[in-house]
């Protein structure tokens, strides 16, 4: 069942040694992974969860990287999801078509995991920045509804507002100097309070109305 109150991630590659690694590492850093071996059971995927990034490989069979990405990017619902992109090729001109492509970072195998998760929370911090500058620039943009009755405790206040940051549940315990169980605890709490489906919908409706 998904954990609502960590920062999800959809793993695609056709290779089931690297889905293992990679998704084993990237849940030992406090993520939620979700995967598939290839564009389409992907898309199934999304059709029922919205993750908050996507790691995807090039060269897949059905339906490789490119195809995917051009799927996701004229999708209005799906568009906004950041995309790391994993690939074998590394000449310049395989990275400047994968960037042009739609993909957010383009990334060599073999790579280092400690980068890849680098390159995690570099992308849904930015992705967050950007979240909260458009929030703030337009003001007819779809507003979360929540009932004027939930309140948030001052711990969940300073919860959420690193949540909006972008921070993962396990970088706010570190920052918080807690245990990262009792952070999952106030984000899972903050979701059943205002009734929202996952964290992206949480920051929003902290961000436009402004309790951080």
């Amino acid at each position: 069942m998904k954990d609502n109150s960590k920062q999800t991630l959809l793993l695609i590659d056709d290779d089931p040694n690297l889905i293992l690694l990679v998704k084993d590492y990237l849940e030992f850093n406090g993520y939620e992974v979700l995967t598939a071996n290839q564009g389409r059971e992907a898309i199934k995927i999304l059709e029922g969860q919205t993750p908050d990034l996507i790691i995807c490989d090039v060269m897949m069979p059905e339906m490789d990287g490119y195809a995917f990405v051009q799927e996701i990017r004229k999708n209005p619902h799906l568009e906004w999801l950041p995309i790391i992109f994993l690939s074998a090729k590394g000449q310049s001109k395989d990275r400047i078509k994968g960037l042009s492509q739609g993909a957010d970072v383009y990334m060599v195998k073999p790579f280092e995991p400690d980068e890849l998760v680098a390159q995690v929370k570099s992308t849904l911090n930015q992705s967050m920045r950007l979240i909260s500058s458009s929030l703030k620039k337009v003001e007819n943009y779809s507003r979360i509804h929540v009932p004027k009755s939930v309140l948030l405790t001052s711990t969940e206040k300073i919860v959420v507002n690193l949540v909006a940051q972008g921070m993962s549940n396990k970088e706010i315990c570190q920052e918080l100097g807690v245990s990262q169980r009792t952070i999952e605890s106030h984000v899972s709490n903050m979701l059943n309070k205002t009734g929202l489906h996952n964290r992206t919908e949480l920051s929003r409706w902290a961000i436009q109305n402004e309790l951080i």
